[in-house]
């Protein structure tokens, strides 16, 4: 059953160095927040898997907490390039970064499989790319009742996932509506799993299009308003695009990245600009 907590409390507990860290939340409700509080407790060697990662994962990757990235798309969106993330695979820094490159529908049907409680998952998405020629994990498969083949991708079961919410009731059930993604199947892939929320209140009032993600389901929440910034929460905030544009200039240099990292471990709470 889930325990409200702290954010910086929930991090400590849930996060392990050599962790397989899933941080999910598409274009709406990432979490940001909870990506500063791993940078500022210096967790290393991580497995990251996202199926966009954005800036909190070039944040992530240039503060060294990464030994290796599982995805499907990275870039800073809207803007370019994640040029923390570029200079890690290109130039080792701060510390080599190992790529597992997949399609968003292979990413998707993985986390499916994990919370399934299945080996793999299988999908016709690969066939005629060159992905599994640069890919370990995507195999190919024959169908035992059609002898078609497809290919096979293996279960993801993240030790820890960490998506954010709208909010929770004070019983750690969590809710959350508007654009989602796989933050209900990582959450339920996982061995450990994290919510932060803008707020945590008396009682959940039901929501058009709203998904509830059981208290059973969920080890911490924390109560961190804003806590997607810059990416938006419907119905308490809106994108921040300035912030996108900002973080290309910071990102680019190595030196003014280093400056933006020492602010986060500051305890400071760190906008762009």
């Amino acid at each position: 059953m889930a325990e409200i907590a702290s954010l910086s409390a929930a991090v400590a507990d849930l996060v392990r160095d050599g962790d397989v860290v899933a941080l999910e939340g598409f274009t709406h409700l990432i979490p940001v927040a909870a990506g500063h509080e791993i940078i500022r407790q210096r967790r290393r060697e991580l497995t990251l898997v996202r199926m966009t990662p954005d800036i909190v994962y070039d944040q992530l990757i240039g503060a060294g907490c990464a030994r290796k990235l599982i995805f499907s798309w990275g870039g800073n969106p809207g803007v370019g390039s994640l040029h923390r993330f570029r200079d890690a695979v290109q130039h080792g820094w701060p510390v080599p970064l190992e790529i597992e490159e997949h399609s968003h529908a292979g990413m998707a049907n993985r986390y499916v499989a994990g919370a399934s409680g299945l080996p793999f998952a299988v999908l016709r998405g690969y066939v005629g790319t060159d992905l599994p020629n640069v890919t370990d994990t995507i195999k190919p498969i024959t169908c035992p009742f059609t002898g078609e083949t497809l290919t096979a991708v293996p279960a993801i079961n993240p030790d820890v996932a960490i998506v954010h919410a709208q909010r929770a009731d004070r019983a750690g059930n969590v809710q959350m509506w508007g654009l989602v993604g796989v933050q209900k199947e990582a959450v339920l892939a996982a061995r450990r799993s994290l919510v932060t929320v803008e707020e945590v209140v008396d009682e959940l009032e039901p929501v058009p299009g709203g998904m509830v993600l059981p208290s059973w389901a969920v080890d911490r929440v924390a109560e961190v308003p804003g806590g997607a910034h810059p990416s938006y929460a419907q119905g308490y905030s809106e994108r921040d695009n300035a912030y996108y544009a900002a973080w290309d200039t910071i990102s680019r240099d190595r030196d003014e990245f280093e400056r933006w990292v020492e602010r986060v471990r500051s305890g400071e709470v760190v906008r762009a600009s």
